[in-house]
């Protein structure tokens, strides 16, 4: 499929900014990025008060981050930037494979995680993935990704509707299975968990949906009642039937 008018011109002329305290590390990433006909360095900055506001002004496509010396949230300083410019990729450089320090990275919106070993090679093609859309997120950092999606609650209406219950991916899917009658063992094998797992999720499960036992849910939140539940996400409302291994990829939690 071919690329719109707006994308050829991008990956012709990427406007970037690099932001970071050390000068020379400014520069190299400069002349680096510049060796690209297709990249354009608009500006290298440190970190100051009136950073975001230069950020604002250069409307940049991709803004790289080396946070290292900065004397103030550089997270803080990221949400901002977004806010400032809304099509802003956020690239951070130089970081350690830090799990807790990547997700707090990736709530605040960035598009590109590399680590102290990347090469100006590797800085060079983030920033034409960022472009496009892409993200860039080390292989060693991924699984720490997934499981934090997969932890990640969504609301579902109570049968009255009065109320919200808020489950976990997993959870959600475990509803529809138990609603289809499956045992704890032919979870297992669905899932490939331990029945022992496949107990505690059921056990949790029942204890937020406020019911006695698995009939009760069943009774509760099956498609059939006569006030069927249904899940919220973004732009739509999906009834429990589709609350499926489809919907949810299964993530062990």
């Amino acid at each position: 499929m071919g690329r719109t008018v707006h994308e050829k011109q991008l990956s012709q002329n990427i406007r970037v900014l690099v932001a970071a305290e050390n000068r020379l590390l400014r520069e190299a990433l400069a002349r680096a990025l510049r060796k690209d006909n297709s990249i354009r360095v608009v500006s290298t900055i440190d970190f100051a008060s009136e950073t975001v506001k230069q950020i604002a002004q250069a409307k940049p496509d991709v803004l790289i981050i080396d946070p290292t010396g900065a004397d103030f949230s550089i997270v803080k300083l990221v949400a901002d930037a977004i806010r400032e410019v809304p099509d802003l990729k956020v690239i951070l450089s130089g970081m350690e494979v830090d799990h807790l320090a990547f997700l707090r990275w990736v709530r605040a919106g960035i598009a590109g995680y590399l680590l102290k070993d990347a090469s100006a090679n590797d800085v060079v093609a983030a920033v034409h993935s960022t472009a496009r859309g892409e993200a860039i997120c080390p292989p060693e950092l991924c699984l720490a990704l997934f499981n934090w999606v997969a932890r990640q609650e969504m609301p579902i209406c109570s049968p009255d509707g009065n109320q919200q219950i808020r489950l976990t991916r997993r959870e959600a899917q475990m509803l529809h299975i138990v609603i289809r009658g499956l045992s704890d063992k032919e979870i297992a094998m669905h899932l490939n968990l331990s029945e022992q797992t496949v107990k505690n999720h059921v056990h949790r499960l029942l204890h937020k949906l406020g019911t006695a036992n698995r009939q009760a849910a069943s009774e509760l939140f099956s498609p059939q009642a006569h006030t069927p539940a249904t899940a919220t996400l973004p732009g739509k409302r999906i009834h429990p039937s589709y609350l499926s291994q489809e919907v949810f990829p299964v993530l062990e939690t």
